[in-house]
């Protein structure tokens, strides 16, 4: 049985900004579960028996080397991928990177790029739940 397939999988996401204000992203490899070659605020599922905010910060340390500190946590949002066929559950934390530390891409497999991006100047394509993310986050913080 695969999450997000055979039932609803539960996933965490960061929003990570730098003293810039530019937003953290990742562009999903071709051998990921889903959209492949899309840009996104970077996370991964949630295992059994762990928290949300604990899963986030272990998907960040683990795929990108660095440790980050919560701000805020947006709503559970559904993240649904008709074209996949997917169904998963979301939540986004509002995220710094803790200092003196780099993001560098740990998990090649799953990510062919990271960068820093003005929200005015968005690479494409996004994946779903960043899109999401974003209009939250426009919407919460008026920019």
């Amino acid at each position: 049985m695969k999450k997000g397939i055979d039932f609803i999988g539960v996933s965490a996401g960061a929003m990570i900004f730098n003293d810039k204000n530019e937003l953290f992203l990742s562009k999903r490899s071709k051998k990921t579960s889903n959209e492949r070659g899309c840009w996104e605020t970077p996370g991964g599922s949630v295992d059994f028996g762990e928290a949300l905010e604990e899963a986030i910060k272990r998907e960040i340390k683990e795929e990108y080397g660095v440790e980050i500190y919560i701000i805020e946590q947006f709503p559970a949002a559904d993240h649904l991928i008709p074209k996949e066929k997917q169904h998963w559950i979301a939540t986004t934390f509002l995220a710094k990177i803790k200092k003196s530390q780099t993001p560098r891409i740990l998990e090649p497999h799953k990510c062919d790029g990271i960068g820093w991006f003005k929200l005015n100047k968005l690479p494409k394509p996004l994946s779903i739940i960043t899109k999401l993310d974003l209009k939250y986050y426009r919407k919460r913080f008026k920019k």
